[in-house]
Parts: C-alpha cells; sequence; structure tokens
C-alpha cells in the first residue's frame, strides 16, 4: 500500500497496486472486476488473493461511469412510513433482501413512497438512473408505481402478483389462494361450520386472492358463504380488531375466524377476549405469514407461512436476471399450514 507524502498517512490502495501484487496486467484486474470474462482460474485466484491482501475496494462511482450502471437497487415500499415498523413482514423481507444482495456485492437503498408527493418523488429519482433496478413491495392496484417504472425502462420485481399489468412486470409471490385454503379446510376439519374472514385490502392480490381461497373451500364443503361472516382490514392490528368487532356483532354464533395477516390476528384476539369469547374453546383463529406476531400472540397463532428468506432470494435473482438481459419472469412459492394454539 502506498504512503502519502505529508504526513503519514496511507492512500487507499490502486487498481495498479492489486496488479502489481498479483503479477498481472491492470486490464486482468480490471477484467476480474467486472465479471471475470476472458480470464484464466489461475489469474482470477491470483487477483483476488491480492485484492484480498491490499485490501483493495472498488470505486463504485468511477465503474459506473464506464458501465452506465449504479451498482445498487432500490427496495421500495409505496406504504405509510409507520407500516415499516408495524408490519413484521415489511422487516424481514427488507433485512433478507439486504442479504441476498451482499452476496453479490451490491447495496440496497431503502425508499419509502406512502404519499402521491413522495411517490413522484421517488420515481423520478430512480428513472434518473440512482439504482439499476428495483425491488418493488405492497403495490395496490390503483398505485402506478410499476406501471411508470415498467414504461420507463427499469427493471422491476414486485412481491405479490401485479393487478392489471399481466406479464409485463416480474413478480414473486406465496401461494396467497392455496395457504386460504389450507387454513379454511384446516378450521373445518376441526367442525367449525360459521367461519368469518378479515381479509386483507381487496385491491391488492393478497387480500383477494385469500379471500377467494376461504370461499372456494367453503363452497367446497357446502357449506353456504354467508356476507355477514366476510369484513376486510388493511393489514394493520387495529384493523383485525375492529373487523373481529364487526363479525361479533353481525354474526354472535362465529366459532372460527380466518384472519388474513397475523398482525390483524393480534387484533382480532383483542376483540375477541374484550367480548368474553375463548380462544381457541369458543372461537379458532388463524393467521397468515407466520410472522413474530404469531409466536408473540397469546395464545400463539396457528397460521400460513410464507417463505420469506426464498421469495426475497427470488426476487433478487430474478432482478440481477432482468439487469442482465432476461424477460419478466414470474414465481409462485407454497406456503405451509403451521399449527398451534389457537385452533
Amino acid at each position: 500500500m502506498t504512503m502519502s507524502n505529508t504526513g503519514g498517512r496511507r492512500k487507499p490502495p490502486t487498481i495498479h497496486d492489486v496488479a502489481r501484487v498479483a503479477g498481472v496486467s491492470r486490464g486482468t484486474v480490471s477484467r476480474v472486476l467486472n465479471g471475470g470474462h476472458y480470464v484464466s482460474p489461475a489469474a482470477q485466484e491470483a487477483v483476488n488473493a491480492a485484492i484480498r491482501k491490499t485490501g483493495y475496494v472498488v470505486n463504485r462511482h468511477a465503474r459506473s461511469l464506464i458501465t452506465g450502471r449504479s451498482d445498487s437497487i432500490g427496495f421500495l415500499l409505496t406504504e405509510p412510513q409507520e407500516k415499516l415498523f408495524e408490519d413484521p413482514n415489511f422487516n424481514v423481507l427488507l433485512r433478507c433482501c439486504t442479504q441476498a444482495l451482499a452476496a453479490h456485492d451490491i447495496p440496497l437503498l431503502l425508499m419509502l413512497a406512502g404519499t402521491e408527493d413522495e411517490r413522484r418523488r421517488i420515481t423520478r429519482y430512480i428513472t434518473a438512473g440512482h439504482v439499476d433496478g428495483v425491488l418493488l413491495v405492497s403495490s395496490h392496484s390503483c398505485d402506478p408505481v410499476a406501471d411508470e417504472l415498467h414504461e420507463a425502462g427499469v427493471p422491476v420485481v414486485q412481491c405479490g402478483k401485479p393487478m392489471g399489468l399481466g406479464s409485463k412486470v416480474s413478480y414473486v409471490a406465496a401461494d396467497d389462494r392455496g395457504g386460504a385454503r389450507d387454513m379454511v379446510r384446516h378450521l373445518l376439519s376441526l367442525g367449525r361450520r360459521r367461519i368469518g374472514v378479515v381479509s386483507g385490502p381487496l385491491d391488492t392480490p393478497g387480500g383477494v386472492d385469500r379471500l377467494a381461497g376461504y370461499k372456494e373451500v367453503l363452497g367446497e364443503a357446502g357449506v353456504e358463504i354467508d356476507e355477514r361472516l366476510i369484513v376486510s382490514g388493511d393489514y394493520s392490528r387495529a384493523s383485525g380488531e375492529a373487523g373481529a368487532e364487526r363479525l361479533l356483532a353481525r354474526a354472535p354464533d362465529m366459532d372460527a375466524v380466518f384472519v388474513a395477516s397475523d398482525l390483524m390476528a393480534q387484533g382480532a384476539l383483542t376483540a375477541l377476549r374484550r367480548a368474553g369469547r375463548r380462544v381457541p374453546e369458543d372461537v379458532s383463529v388463524g393467521g397468515f405469514d407466520d410472522s413474530v406476531a404469531a409466536t408473540e400472540s397469546t395464545p400463539a397463532l396457528t397460521t400460513i407461512r410464507q417463505p420469506y428468506d426464498r421469495i426475497s432470494a427470488e426476487m433478487v435473482r430474478v432482478l440481477l436476471a432482468q439487469i442482465g438481459g432476461d424477460d419478466p419472469a414470474a414465481v409462485i412459492l407454497p406456503t405451509e399450514l403451521v399449527r398451534r394454539d389457537s385452533t
């Protein structure tokens, strides 16, 4: 590592230092740093060893001027900022996506756009080339962000099935409908017949598909679908509490409830306790997600596990492939019924 002439402070190592230590040309080092094309395994190992020895760090700004890429990815949450801190699912997705990208030495930029002004500002920032692609989380049917980014040529992978965009946007999703079907079948197997539901927002794919799965299984079992047993929430704890209160007022004989997120199910448990209903003796409760909210609830929630680690890894894989020139892709991952004390 070279020394400064002014004082004893060390200058950061350069690509020339790496080439000298590795015994190769500067061009060989450059090719290794840009993917290792046309480099022998021996030369690549020598360069990697020299990078470790010298402590060389890639100058991303300089490389971006050459490649036209920012070497960063955006994680865009189109929800109010408080949702990031209230809903544990967003934190899990953010952490897992960060870890998946770290394996490629790519940083992740968190972007929050819960209002129209924020969405316009963030869209301008993204389309100006400050990130190479976007992992889009929690997009509603009335939200134009995915369409605008797609039209601007920005690679996008959405968490959950897009609504109204067909095959234009890549997505990775859990099998929401299949998970809901598993939960309602489980409740029916316990002898429950007056099964209510607190669905997610009906302008989101998860809200629509989980409600559809609920209705399908009841219909297949010959159980009449009673609209008094159907309400919707917004995935917040408060909306789950309010939803359960409405269900009890409309159908006091309700003996089970499928709540389309664990956080909403926590609220539902609060409403049931306040009404003097025992869980699971009087009312069985099933959630969705298998988040920390499920294990922290009293009683612990029977729920549907979404494989967030696999969802995150697939979102990153599909996005990097799309940045590399691949066509949009769709991935749907299976869910799993997790039985605990609430049913």
